[in-house]
């Protein structure tokens, strides 16, 4: 992967965009557009401190985003305008969203959320403390 822009939100919070596309054939590329956001869970962003400290005992300090979008047998020859679309499309539909304030708290609720739904998934984890 090669890392092609880092955007710093209104947060504080860093999202990395990296440039994922590879070979399928001689004149064929699969493009991807890969996204990822380190997002550190705090104490204020659950209604109750167990759900703070259960998610940060299944998941640790932060969890990471992300976001993912390709397109397959491009041409090798309209890749990179294909990834600048992919990138242009993101930052026009997803990036106000993951700019708004309360983004970490509901990225944090959600990973709950997850152990909540899921808990067998989480089981050794949840049950060693």
């Amino acid at each position: 992967m090669k890392h092609i822009e880092k955007i710093v939100l209104p947060t504080g919070l860093n999202l990395n965009v990296w440039d994922a596309s590879r070979r399928i054939a001689a004149d064929t590329t699969k493009v991807e557009l890969v996204i990822k956001m380190n997002v550190p869970f705090a104490a204020d962003h659950f209604d109750a401190e167990d759900h703070y400290l259960k998610t940060r005992r299944v998941f640790g300090l932060e969890d990471t985003y992300e976001y993912r979008k390709e397109r397959t047998f491009v041409a090798t020859t309209e890749k990179d305008r294909v990834f600048a679309e992919l990138l242009a499309d993101f930052k026009r539909d997803a990036l106000p969203y993951l700019a708004k304030e309360d983004f970490p708290r509901r990225f944090s609720q959600s990973k709950y959320r997850e152990i909540i739904r899921n808990w067998y998934k989480y089981k050794d984890r949840l049950e060693s403390a």
